[in-house]
């Protein structure tokens, strides 16, 4: 047989080592025999082969003819390994000392060779039983390996196979019993493996879609904990990663048919899937579909769902009533002041965040923004819903609030318990497709002020229904007080429910009380005329306030437009003002920025992108106008953002100096479409007064924030950020 290894590494010694130092690896080798059951023939065997090594290399005749020997293999046209020549006799103690060298996927490999016929050993023999056993540790070993590098399916597939030669063996259970419980606990890292693999990848992408289905069996399906070895915080984490790399169509039929079996989160989740589809492919039907199956299951648990799929089927009195009915106070209080007196406005305003959080996220071939006036002028949609009001008789009326509506039967009945088990975190799955939580790294300049005191729905406890919107909750609207406790640079948080409701402040656009109509009135008109309501309608818009005059550039229309973020914004140039600084600072200027043409550009041309954006936020935030051509950079909601925080800071007559530095970038995930960028910053600012004041200092600190660019045509431009777990 030959051995896969050179006398060097078979002896355990640098290419390097003198005669001495050979001469006492070889001793601490022999006093240091493998502490498995090997048998007496097999030790005796690796001593003589160690001794053999040993001599050849303290041997100052012979070692130098083998070095150059082992010089030429490395220099030879082809490539080609130093192998040493075994008689049958010694093959299972040069197996060991390949184990010992750390090779063992190549002494799995030739073990389980050495056991199938011709060169198997007798039935019972010693061979047969040192070969069984170096097959064993060197398959545990070599799977170990594998995993250690992240080549999951390869660690499962030679798991497997050793499995099935010990079995045919039968030989070794303790071995056996290690590895399916090495293969039990590999199998959530096979299905993130397999599952994340290219769409072409298709009978590898069905065989980590069979594992799933397999695993939540094993649990017990999806609300069971009857695996001990992955918990119920484990498979969370779990199902939420591997969600964005599951299709819709996928994740429709796992909790298509996971719900059969009796699953609630199952069926819940299935409902989010089929609003996705029907909301993205302007599919009202699908949508009608989720609200039927909402209502055959338990519609008491989720009437602020209910409202919403109401309200995108058309039915605005049935959205009404639900959302009267089960939204939580603070809820209520976050609607008024989106709308105000428009009560079509307000369920506009939830329904936008609700699609933005809970339901567009979180699918491998999906990317589409809730942007309800897009749906609603679609010519399917308007086609579905004006058959629908024909045979329902439906008709809609002027925007002033109607007279209380009398809740269905279910809705009169007291809001059942909290769930329990999968069903409770099936909520955070929906909400939190990208990742785990991620706490803000920037300090806040009130001392004292935790989340909880400033944040009417923030945790009190695990319950779903206080963690997340389904159940009525109200999305975070932090007080006038609090504008200065910003969390991150700046944009919108992709993977915490709760954070994104920071970006839900006073916006004027939503205050007009004229938004939501609007959003509707390309449906209403037709619905309206074939009831004979046309005149109302008419007198209606003649007397409806108008929109601002001078909207920021690109913004979307007004009602469901997403309220601004305020960023603690990233890059500074200007000097520290002091306390006793009595004249205004000298304005910054805004930088001329350069669009990012290139295919698949570096980490360096998106850090010059990056730092051009940041610089720009600080000149603008430092007082200097709004660049003309800032679209090249950003999208129209980072921009937006922007001149809202540059607005709020002329009304209160004050400006921020910022200073911020990227220390580092390294480019998590990329595509031909979208890249995450992950940038660590040196930060701290100051709220300056317009006379050059210090007002509030922020201390010095490091943020890592994940930065996402998108191409649109050509040219790469910022989508939002998100703090980096």
């Amino acid at each position: 047989m030959d051995l896969p290894i050179d006398h060097f590494r078979l002896l355990g010694v640098s290419p390097a080592a003198d005669a001495q130092t050979v001469l006492r690896t070889l001793q601490l080798r022999l006093d240091r025999p493998p502490a498995q059951a090997y048998t007496e023939e097999t030790l005796q065997a690796r001593a003589d082969l160690l001794r053999s090594s040993a001599e050849m290399l303290s041997d100052g005749n012979r070692r130098p003819a083998y070095e150059a020997a082992l010089t030429a293999l490395g220099t030879a046209g082809e490539p080609m390994i130093a192998a040493l020549e075994l008689p049958s006799s010694k093959e299972a103690a040069g197996l060991l000392l390949l184990l010992e060298a750390g090779q063992p996927l190549e002494c799995f490999n030739l073990a389980r060779r050495n056991l199938q016929p011709p060169q198997a050993p007798a039935l019972g023999s010693g061979r047969e039983a040192d070969l069984t056993q170096l097959a064993g540790q060197a398959c545990l070993a070599a799977a170990r390996d594998l995993e250690d590098r992240r080549h999951y399916q390869s660690a499962a597939q030679t798991l497997e196979d050793g499995l099935l030669l010990l079995q045919r063996m039968g030989q070794r259970p303790e071995l056996r019993e290690n590895m399916r419980q090495a293969l039990e606990q590999m199998a959530p890292y096979r299905v993130l493996d397999l599952l994340s693999r290219d769409a072409t990848a298709v009978k590898e992408r069905q065989e980590g879609l069979a594992l799933l289905e397999e695993l939540v069996q094993r649990r017990g399906g999806l609300e069971g904990e009857a695996d001990p070895n992955f918990t119920l915080t484990q498979f969370e984490a779990f199902f939420r990663q591997i969600r964005c790399f599951l299709t819709l169509q996928e994740q429709l039929d796992l909790f298509n048919r996971w719900s059969r079996q009796g699953s609630a989160a199952a069926e819940l989740m299935a409902s989010t899937v089929l609003t996705a589809s029907g909301f993205a492919q302007r599919k009202p039907d699908r949508i009608a579909e989720a609200r039927q199956r909402l209502l055959a299951a338990d519609p008491a648990q989720h009437p602020t769902m209910l409202a919403n799929l109401h309200l995108l089927l058309g039915d605005v009195g049935a959205a009404r009533t639900c959302f009267e009915a089960g939204a939580s106070p603070d809820l209520k209080a976050w609607a008024e002041r989106q709308g105000q007196d428009d009560p079509l406005g307000q369920l506009c305003a939830w329904c936008r965040e609700w699609l933005a959080r809970d339901v567009l996220p979180g699918y491998r071939d999906l990317e589409a923004e809730p942007d309800l006036e897009a749906y609603f002028n679609d010519r399917d949609v308007r086609t579905w819903v004006e058959r629908e009001d024909r045979r329902q008789g439906r008709s809609f009326t002027a925007p002033a609030a109607p007279a209380p509506v009398s809740p269905p039967q279910w809705l009169e009945s007291p809001t059942k318990g909290d769930f329990s088990g999968f069903t409770a975190w099936a909520q955070a799955t929906l909400n939190s497709p990208f990742g785990t939580p991620a706490a803000s790294s920037r300090p806040s300049d009130a001392s004292g002020d935790s989340p909880a005191a400033t944040d009417p729905a923030a945790v009190k406890d695990d319950s779903w229904r206080s963690r997340f919107s389904w159940g009525g909750s109200a999305p975070l609207d932090r007080s006038e007080e609090n504008d200065e406790e910003e969390d991150d640079l700046d944009e919108v948080a992709l993977d915490w429910p709760l954070a994104r409701w920071r970006d839900q402040l006073t916006n004027p656009w939503r205050n007009q009380g004229q938004g939501g109509w609007n959003r509707l009135l390309p449906w209403v008109v037709p619905a309206v005329a074939a009831l004979g309501g046309l005149l109302l309608a008419i007198g209606w818009m003649r007397h409806r306030p108008k929109a601002p005059a001078v909207l920021a550039p690109a913004l979307p229309t007004p009602v469901v437009q997403r309220e601004p973020v305020q960023p603690p914004p990233p890059a500074v140039i200007q000097p520290a003002a002091t306390e006793a600084a009595s004249a205004p600072a000298p304005t910054p200027t805004s930088p001329q920025p350069s669009p990012l043409n290139t295919d698949q550009p570096s980490a360096a041309e998106l850090r010059t992108l990056l730092d051009q954006w940041l610089a720009t936020k600080r000149s603008v935030l430092g007082g200097a106008p709004m660049p003309s051509d800032l679209e090249r950079l950003a999208r129209p909601e980072p921009i937006a953002r922007l001149a809202s925080e540059q607005k709020r800071n002329a009304e209160r007559g004050e400006r921020q100096g910022i200073d911020v530095e990227v220390k580092s970038v390294r480019i998590q995930n990329q595509s031909p479409s979208r890249i995450a960028l992950l940038a660590e910053m040196s930060y701290s600012d100051r709220r300056l007064s317009s006379d050059g004041k210090v007002l509030t200092r922020t201390a010095p600190s490091t943020l890592r924030n994940i930065y996402v660019f998108g191409r649109d045509g050509q040219t790469w431009r910022l989508v939002a950020t998100q703090p980096a777990p």
